[in-house]
């Protein structure tokens, strides 16, 4: 018996005697659920998103139930398993992921079904849990305010003093990010980080001849 042959017998073997009994299955769907059911527990608590989308996560839910059937398929059957990698190598996904967690949450669901799949419960069972707590860990951890930006229409340029004066008395550093003068009035645009929103804006509009003022804040996290 060549070494070709010896390979071909011992792959063929192993697809043969692959135990893929119904508690098997069922055992291996279960698990599959329960850890599709704790993703999306996970993800409806941590989720930071404006709006929650409820269909993705569904789909976290459901994935490794479908994962773990493909797993499964692919490790009794040579064929089956051929035919799985021609098929999901033409399969595109356009849907476009516009949060980054939701990346991480989706890889994390496909994982699990590839993990269980494979029998490896006990694994399955330890990553669910240590990236349910890194998760939950990194919310916990402190974050810097993102600066805001003032934008502020004066009628003369001879008013700039006042006005960082009174910005000066609520903030310890700010940034002149643009001073636009014309025929009308000038714009003044500030980069500043300031705790009480509302007495800054009263306070510049009771300024004189100030007419707009315009105060936005970023609905993010600033990089450091």
């Amino acid at each position: 018996m060549s070494f070709s042959d010896m390979i071909k017998k011992s792959v063929l073997d192993k697809f043969q005697t692959a135990d893929l009994s119904t508690t098997t299955i069922a055992v291996t769907l279960g698990m599959a659920i329960l850890l599709g059911l704790f993703i999306y527990f996970v993800y409806r608590m941590n989720s930071r998103s404006g709006f929650y989308n409820r269909d993705f996560n569904k789909s976290l839910a459901t994935l490794p139930v479908i994962t773990a059937a493909i797993m499964l398929a692919m490790g009794s059957n040579l064929t089956i398993s051929l035919g799985m990698v021609g098929a999901l190598s033409i399969v595109r996904f356009r849907n476009a992921i516009k949060d980054p967690a939701d990346l991480t949450y989706l890889f994390w669901s496909i994982s699990l079904g590839i993990v269980t799949g494979a029998g490896l419960f006990e694994l399955a069972l330890l990553v669910s849990l240590a990236v349910a707590v890194l998760v939950s860990a990194l919310d916990l951890l402190p974050t810097f305010r993102a600066p805001c930006l003032l934008v502020v229409t004066g009628e003369s340029i001879d008013q700039e003093k006042d006005l960082f004066d009174c910005v000066a008395k609520h903030c310890k550093r700010y940034k002149i990010r643009s001073r636009n003068v014309t025929q009308r009035g000038v714009e003044w645009i500030l980069e500043l980080q300031v705790k009480d929103e509302t007495q800054l804006v009263r306070n510049v509009m009771g300024l004189e001849h100030m007419s707009n003022i315009h105060l936005m804040t970023h609905s993010g996290e600033v990089r450091v």
